[in-house]
């Protein structure tokens, strides 16, 4: 899988996360200060070239960091197509992706540690959208939402 990640800041725990989806198997797409430093590497900017890789195809998921996580779950989130969920452990990883269907991972570089990274990506990869007609419901309106189709 295409993984678009991004970090404001070359965080320990950033390049943990690059490694640890690597030894996944993925192929990671870095941007900000993860990427080769001819992208912005503010949390707004790395965050949305994170979430627009997502959006145009050129990634499956992104994984979006900043310090508190916050700010680049909201720049990933103005993104049409993109459903960016900030979590800080793994049941709320596993119903991001099984409720809402979410196709990006926010994370707080200031909370997260190794052991509850490896938990939360347990849970974001094991998970899958849910096929119960609410959930599915719940994700279509939010494209609604957005101004897309239905």
């Amino acid at each position: 899988m295409r993984i678009a990640v991004s970090s404001d800041t070359d965080e320990p725990v950033a390049r943990q996360l690059v490694d640890e989806l690597r030894r996944r198997g993925h192929t990671v797409v870095p941007f900000g200060a993860l990427g080769a430093g001819d992208d912005r590497a503010d949390w707004a900017w790395s965050a949305g070239a994170a979430a627009r890789a997502v959006a145009e195809g050129g990634a499956d998921h992104a994984v979006v960091c900043c310090w508190t996580g916050t700010g680049a779950s909201i720049a990933a989130n103005k993104v049409p197509g993109v459903r960016a969920a900030l979590c800080a452990d793994a049941p709320t990883a596993d119903g991001a992706r099984r409720w809402n269907d979410a196709n990006a991972l926010a994370l707080s570089l200031r909370t997260l540690s190794g052991p509850v990274l490896q938990e939360i990506l347990d849970a974001w990869f094991a998970g899958a959208p849910s096929q119960d007609q609410e959930d599915r419901d719940n994700v279509a309106h939010l494209r609604a939402l957005e101004g897309g189709p239905s």
